[in-house]
């Protein structure tokens, strides 16, 4: 599990990603966040490349922050809709960088956290 604040219009907002993100995300959206996240960061990284641009898929990184905020404080507000209205239109999408950086760095521990689990039983 990993915790991470990011600062979006001035104030802390926690996210938390874990094992338990890709049931949540599919109980909340019906879709899988592995998919999702794989033209996430595809789309993110194509911007990158044309200096900017508009991320193909708004919606998903939404879905994605909601997700990750929800778990890490389940008083957030109980839809994205909701969730949304507290920031400004284009602060929460310069938090897309930092939402990815997690999802990876959670995926890279849930990896290392199997290696160790099989090098235990391989003896």
């Amino acid at each position: 599990m990993i915790v991470k604040n990011i600062l979006i219009d001035g104030k802390k907002v926690k996210f938390r990603a874990s094992a338990t993100i890709p049931r949540l995300y599919r109980a909340y959206f019906g879709r899988d966040i592995f998919k999702d996240m794989i033209q996430l960061t595809k789309n993110s990284d194509k911007n990158k490349k044309d200096d900017g641009g508009d991320i193909e898929n708004l919606e998903l990184f939404e879905n994605v922050a909601y997700i990750m905020a929800k778990h890490a404080d389940p008083a957030q507000p109980d839809t994205p809709e909701e969730w949304l209205e507290q920031f400004n239109v284009l602060s929460l999408y310069q938090a897309l960088p930092d939402i990815i950086e997690l999802w990876r760095l959670n995926n890279m521990s849930v990896a290392e956290s199997k290696k160790k689990f099989n090098q235990q039983f391989a003896r």
